[in-house]
């Protein structure tokens, strides 16, 4: 993903409310299962860490991105950003690279 695309999915994301909130019990098998759920019907999903989660946000997505098979837009502070493309039917275009 190019420095353009990512702008351009931070700037999507900067108006979405947070769809997950992950608490003390961090990220489970389950919540995974709900995230890639949600990659069904959205590409773009901004994730919440609640104050009483004791792991790192950077962390968690590296990881949530690594098991749902998806892309970390962006960490900022308590709040992570994942982007995974509609194979069939894209909603979003990203930008094009410059060849």
């Amino acid at each position: 993903m190019t420095s353009k695309q990512r702008a351009y999915l931070k700037s999507l994301a900067s108006t979405l409310e947070p769809s997950f909130q992950i608490g003390k019990s961090s990220l489970t098998p389950e919540f995974t299962a709900a995230i890639n759920e949600a990659f069904n019907t959205k590409e773009l999903l901004k994730i919440a860490v609640l104050k009483n989660c004791l792991d790192d946000p950077k962390e968690i997505a590296q990881t949530a991105a690594e098991r749902t098979r998806s892309q970390v837009v962006q960490v900022i502070g308590k709040k992570i950003v994942l982007y995974k493309p509609d194979k069939k039917n894209p909603k979003i275009i990203l930008p094009k690279e410059k060849a």
